[in-house]
């Protein structure tokens, strides 16, 4: 895909990328689809995936408390528990605003340990990463934003949000829907959103404005980008996913570049569509 291999023109010394179909094809791919890169806050999709599980092998509940008092699982993965962004003072009641926090997906980890007694890597490796055969992804650090992995590795994870093989299908419809809907907040990078809307550990594109993906993204479109300057984000309309890594940390390079780039991708979709060659675009 030529939109793909735009990804030279980002101002970055090392970069990969790919575009994965619906049915888990690889439709375009661009760089070292093999390099391991920091994900930062991507590691946030990979925890809530493992919580996810944990909910449907009955370790977990999304209504348990966890966290201040009020707080439930559902809140900790919906940044709105009222934690601050990296520590643990309380700012707000939990459901009362949409404040995107480190702290909370910490707690979350914490809270998954002491449920199913067994570490949280290990749970994430067990639960998620070796069923999908990401062999070169792991969490060396915070489950907030402490995994690395691979454009290969996180191809296969874009796969899965898209027909998912360790989740029912109504689970990860719930957690990729608005939950406590109407919460205003800062989006990180772009600024505050009126409503800053969030499911279980996925960001939702929506009304969003600015935003890291793209003008023609569908509001349905759901993912997260990381201060490493990585990205992945699904595209339900667009019929694929798009996954990004780069050596360079997000800023006003990225929220300038990633727009376009991703209008591009989804433009390139959409010619394919219309000429026979890929999934229709809705």
């Amino acid at each position: 895909m030529q939109s793909v291999e735009s990804i030279e023109q980002w101002p970055v010394q090392n970069a990969a990328a790919a575009v994965v179909g619906s049915d888990g094809r690889v439709l375009g791919s661009h760089g070292d689809q093999q390099r391991r890169y920091p994900l930062a806050s991507v590691t946030k999709l990979l925890t809530a995936y493992a919580a996810l599980v944990a909910v449907e092998e009955g370790a977990l509940g999304l209504d348990q408390p966890a966290g201040p008092e009020g707080s439930t699982v559902r809140h900790l993965l919906a940044h709105s528990a009222g934690y601050d962004f990296g520590g643990r003072t309380i700012r707000y009641r939990p459901g009362e605003r949409r404040l995107y926090s480190n702290a909370g997906f910490e707690v979350l980890a914490e809270t998954l340990e002491d449920s199913a007694g067994i570490a949280f890597a290990d749970y994430l490796r067990q639960g998620v990463l070796d069923p999908l055969a990401m062999a070169a992804t792991a969490l060396e650090g915070s489950p907030a934003a402490g995994a690395v992995s691979t454009a290969a590795d996180l191809a296969l994870f874009a796969a899965e949000l898209q027909r998912p093989a360790l989740l029912d299908a109504s689970t990860l419809e719930a957690a990729t829907a608005v939950v406590f809907p109407g919460l205003a907040g800062v989006l990180p990078g772009f600024g505050r959103q009126q409503n800053n809307d969030w499911g279980l550990g996925f960001e939702i594109r929506d009304a969003k404005s600015p935003h890291w993906t793209g003008a023609g993204s569908s509001p349905r479109t759901f993912g997260h980008f990381g201060q490493s300057g990585t990205f992945l984000w699904v595209g339900p309309g667009a019929g694929a996913a798009c996954v990004a890594l780069t050596d360079r940390d997000f800023g006003p390079w990225a929220a300038a570049a990633w727009p376009g780039f991703t209008d591009g991708v989804l433009e390139e979709l959409a010619g394919r569509a219309r000429t026979g060659g890929g999934s229709p675009v809705r």
